[in-house]
């Protein structure tokens, strides 16, 4: 693999955890950017040679675990923790076709192993395929042992699957677990939004941006429902918080093409432009 296709992959990705909130995902293109990276919620030893799984990567990192864990898995595809960190480092650098297919080898030589199943869920939905990507995420967590974030990527298939109040079903178990969980109330804000229920939505972000672990695009999502009710001097102030010149002024750019369709949505049979909720990547 080239560095320059290794690069190519990291500008896209991190612009599209820039804008995911504001950007043409809102039109019903999945966005699984900004959350935390395919297998950060599971636990295993990442080796002294690269970085924990929940830390920054630089371009080195990722081009690092290309390798690392793609020989790793090559050496022993019944590896788990191999296929998913290698699936990972695939998704970062945008070759997504191919770690759905790493995670559907993985998952058949370790069909009970529920981490690798939920990364094999999320990549599925991020493939489009949604059906398939509820069935093999239901596997993912048992009834009696509940899993809040394959709840809530549950919930954000079935909003991308136009099933809106079976999705809320799902962010509202999601939150009996983890009350006040800024990413499940910002996914369950966006399927209020796709509703056109603006304000409740509205409501149910501020809630979310009021917790100390809130992502900065759960404010950006909020500058959008903000400005999606008329209020757009309040939904640019939203938009700007927290972020450096240039991202902001990007984010504010992309935030006005949005509401620049705002008269559309209004029109009967019309989903107002929002961010699909976010399985998480």
């Amino acid at each position: 693999m080239s560095n320059r296709r290794i690069s190519k992959g990291l500008r896209t990705n991190r612009t599209g955890r820039l804008l995911a909130s504001v950007s043409v995902a809102a039109m019903l293109v999945l966005s699984l950017a900004a959350c935390k990276t395919t297998g950060d919620d599971t636990t295993g030893s990442i080796g002294s040679t690269l970085p924990p799984p929940d830390a920054p990567r630089s371009e080195a990192d990722w081009r690092k675990a290309l390798d690392v864990w793609g020989t790793r898995y090559r050496e022993d595809p019944t590896n788990a923790e191999a296929g998913l960190r290698y699936a990972q480092a695939l998704r970062a650098t945008e070759q997504r076709a191919q770690a759905v297919a790493v995670l559907e080898q993985a998952s058949i030589r370790n069909p009970t192993d529920m981490a690798l199943l939920g990364a094999y869920g999320r990549a599925l939905a991020e493939a489009g395929e949604l059906s398939k990507a509820f069935d093999v995420l239901s596997r993912a967590h048992t009834p009696d042992n509940p899993d809040w974030r394959i709840l809530n990527a549950q919930g954000a298939v079935l909003d991308q699957m136009g099933r809106n109040a079976e999705a809320q079903r799902h962010y509202s178990s999601a939150l009996k677990i983890v009350p006040n969980e800024p990413s499940v109330l910002s996914n369950l804000a966006m399927s209020y939004a796709l509703m056109k229920n603006l304000k409740l939505a509205e409501t149910t972000l501020r809630r979310a941006v009021a917790q100390p672990n809130a992502a900065p695009k759960v404010r950006q999502n909020l500058a959008l429902v903000v400005g999606l009710q008329g209020r757009f001097a309040e939904a640019e102030s939203i938009a700007r918080a927290d972020l450096p010149d240039d991202e902001a002024a990007t984010n504010v750019t992309y935030l006005k093409q949005m509401l620049a369709q705002q008269t559309e949505w209004k029109k009967p049979g019309r989903k107002p432009y929002v961010p699909k909720p976010d399985p998480g990547a």
